[in-house]
């Protein structure tokens, strides 16, 4: 018979596990507990959806639209994509599914998503992101409370040297003006930007000033800044963002190259960065967005929202221990079996973490129970006929007996 070959894992997909998987979700566990303290709401989203909803809302011309996105034609002949993101299905789901009547919406969300880019550290092709967004308020107390909140996030994982960068990209009409100074000047120098650059100065002209080539960054460094043009409107709107952050104890650096280059991005535009990651040292990043449910076909609606890479996240965190044992419970004798799966049943229910020994040598199946380092042992044997049941505290206070008689 010929040997069956065992598929391999798909390239920039991982298996998550152990030391990994605790981490992984000690960053769910701290987002979900946190995004309660904010009072959002948890949603949950399809995994695909409609090929249009993120070519709308993205932007034909984007990277992630052109080169990154896992999209197919069903069975039906429907173009689908699995999601890159979640912003523009919140913002589909905000339209369909009649959410405009909670408006100001809080809501919040972690799951898998999908990019085709070349795998690299803390980067997969299917990878894990959270997410959380404010719908229908115009205010910049939105922004506020949502950069709070990602702050609050990786101050509880002890997550250190990060640092929030912030700007403004203003009104609409701060940002036409700005845009034609920025076309202005870059086409003065066409003939020494890189070849991405010229082909972003015809279709999204601000992505030029996060270049990392380094035949671009003289040019944009040297381009004109966005402070010039910002109407009143809008500079008051970056202040009350500023003020507000302050009067939170949210610590935040000034980087006004920091851009999103589509159309429907307003005011606010922020990234938490490492640099303990390599070059590409980005954990969490948001900002404003008041033009995309109009790209989407609804009305003009305010929001803004941010989004951080679990993976990335957890490759910061120090470390998260093995879940504490409450109670070893030991068969030493085969007869006491369904007597220790009755008291683990009862254990369990009663709220203490407890696990069955009563497999290999009855004679090592305790010293097997103490290596899982519990705090409390139950041993259950016979003397003769008569079943016997030793407890024994190793550690913490005894809870084992106290429920177990009480049960």
């Amino acid at each position: 018979m010929a040997r069956i070959e065992t598929p391999r894992p798909i390239r920039g997909t991982q298996d998550i596990f152990g030391e990994d998987q605790r981490r992984f979700g000690r960053v769910v566990d701290a987002f979900e507990r946190i995004r309660r303290l904010y009072c959002f709401s948890r949603v949950e989203l399809p995994v695909f959806e409609s090929t249009a909803v993120f070519a709308r809302s993205l932007g034909e011309t984007t990277d992630v639209v052109s080169k990154e996105m896992y999209s197919f034609e069903d069975r039906g002949g429907d173009s689908l994509t699995l999601r890159p993101e979640f912003t523009a299905g919140i913002a589909r789901a905000y339209l369909t599914d009649g959410w405009q009547q909670y408006a100001p919406l809080k809501i919040a969300t972690h799951g898998p998503v999908f990019r085709y880019e070349r795998p690299q550290k803390g980067r997969y092709r299917q990878f894990h992101q959270l997410d959380a967004e404010v719908i229908g308020a115009a205010e910049p107390g939105a922004d506020v409370e949502l950069l709070a909140f990602a702050d609050q996030l990786l101050r509880e994982l002890g997550i250190e040297g990060v640092t929030l960068q912030l700007n403004t990209l203003g009104d609409a009409d701060t940002r036409d003006a700005w845009r034609a100074a920025l076309v202005a000047h870059f086409e003065a120098h066409r003939d020494a930007l890189s070849e991405d650059s010229l082909e972003r100065l015809g279709k999204n002209p601000l992505r030029i000033l996060d270049s990392k080539d380094p035949r671009d960054r003289p040019i944009a460094d040297a381009a004109p800044g966005i402070d010039a043009y910002l109407t009143a409107e809008a500079a008051d709107f970056f202040a009350a963002v500023t003020a507000g952050l302050d009067a939170a104890g949210v610590r935040w650096t000034r980087n006004d190259r920091l851009v999103r280059g589509l159309d429907y991005y307003r005011h606010t535009a922020f990234e938490f960065v490492t640099d303990r990651l390599g070059a590409q040292g980005t954990v969490l990043a948001g900002g404003r967005y008041d033009g995309l449910i109009g790209s989407l076909g609804g009305p003009e609606t305010p929001g803004v929202g941010w989004a951080a890479g679990i993976e990335r996240l957890a490759m910061l965190l120090d470390g998260a221990p093995a879940p504490q044992l409450g109670v070893a419970v030991v068969v030493e004798d085969e007869r006491a079996l369904a007597q220790g799966v009755a008291a683990v049943a009862r254990l369990r229910r009663a709220g203490l973490v407890a696990d069955l020994v009563a497999t290999g040598s009855p004679r090592k199946r305790y010293d097997k129970a103490l290596k899982l380092e519990p705090a409390e042992t139950m041993s259950l044997r016979f003397e003769g006929d008569a079943p016997v049941t030793a407890f024994r505290t190793l550690r913490g206070e005894p809870r084992a007996e106290q429920v177990l008689q009480t049960a």
